[in-house]
This record gives C-alpha cells, sequence and structure tokens, in this order.
C-alpha cells in the first residue's frame, strides 16, 4: 500500500511523490522513502547525517505541527531523528498534506539536538514570507520539541517500534 505526499514549502515549493506504508494507524502513517536530489549532504555539527541514498522512516501525526523522520544510512544505521516543524498536517484518504515553517532539529542517537535553518525562517520573515505570527509559532513549536526533548518526552513512543527493515 502507498501514501501520496504533499510536502509544501512556502513561497511555493512543492514535493509530492508516492511512498510505500509501512502502518496505517489513522492518526499517524508510517512510510518509508529515500532520500534523493539533494545538491550536497547534510551535516550537523561537523557529521553527514543526511544524503542522497540514505533511508527514511517518516511518522505522520495528523493534526500535530511536526513530522519525524528516522534517517538510516546507505548500510542501515540509524543516523537519527529529522524533525520539521509544520504549520499543518492534513490526511484526505490516501493523501497527506503538510506545511513546513522551515525550522527542523536533528537528535542524534546519543540526544544531542540540534536546531536548524533558523536563518531560513528569518530569512522568510524579512522577505514577506512568513508573518511574525507564523515566526513566533515556528519558534514556539520548535522549543517545545526540545523542552520534551531534554524532559525524556519527546519523541512519541512509537517512533522507537518501528525500524528500517521492518
Amino acid at each position: 500500500m502507498r501514501i501520496h505526499l504533499i510536502y509544501r514549502r512556502l513561497p511555493n515549493r512543492v514535493i509530492e511523490r508516492d511512498d510505500e506504508i509501512i502502518a496505517d494507524l489513522g492518526d499517524i502513517i508510517v512510510a518509508r522513502s529515500t532520500f534523493s536530489g539533494m545538491l550536497a549532504p547534510l551535516r550537523v555539527n561537523g557529521v553527514k547525517v543526511i544524503d542522497n541514498g540514505y533511508g527514511m522512516l517518516y511518522f505522520a501525526f495528523i493534526g500535530k505541527n511536526y513530522d519525524i523522520l528516522k534517517v538510516y544510512d546507505e548500510e542501515g544505521n540509524f543516523k537519527g531523528l529529522y524533525i520539521d516543524v509544520l504549520a499543518y498536517t492534513k490526511r484526505k484518504g490516501n493523501t497527506l498534506e503538510m506545511l513546513d515553517l522551515f525550522l527542523d532539529i536533528f537528535v542524534f542517537p546519543n540526544g544531542g539536538a540540534f536546531l536548524l535553518d533558523e536563518d531560513e525562517l528569518e530569512i522568510a520573515l524579512n522577505h514577506g514570507i512568513v508573518n511574525k505570527e507564523t515566526f513566533d509559532f515556528a519558534y514556539s513549536v520548535a522549543g517545545e520539541i526540545l523542552e520534551k526533548l531534554k524532559r525524556g518526552e519527546f519523541p512519541p513512543a512509537i517512533v522507537w517500534d518501528y525500524d528500517w527493515r521492518d
């Protein structure tokens, strides 16, 4: 079974793809995909964490303001969690739609967490792509996630129930 993903990013970027569903729990979709089309690898704190050919299990939480990607290198080694801060996650039948709010968080397997793309959100604000309310909302969501990470209350337990090999 497959799910159609529509991933939007302001002002006009849209990624659409069909991914393999691992689990359809109604308000949580677990799907598998592979990174492709990246111009350069993503490095966090000097470590390559995402590159073309890396695998992901993603967890879409309907009605929540984030998604979570479990990232695996080409050999299947767990690299960490990549969390997108979102304006929304909607589902209609076998279609998921998300609106990205620029900020991301990467969490290494050892628990070290890094807030990413603050510069992109700042540029979006300065160029009128997002308003101050959206800017503040994105930081609020990211801040809440980072605090929950510190307290051991994030990610949701379901993230650990699935592996790339499932």
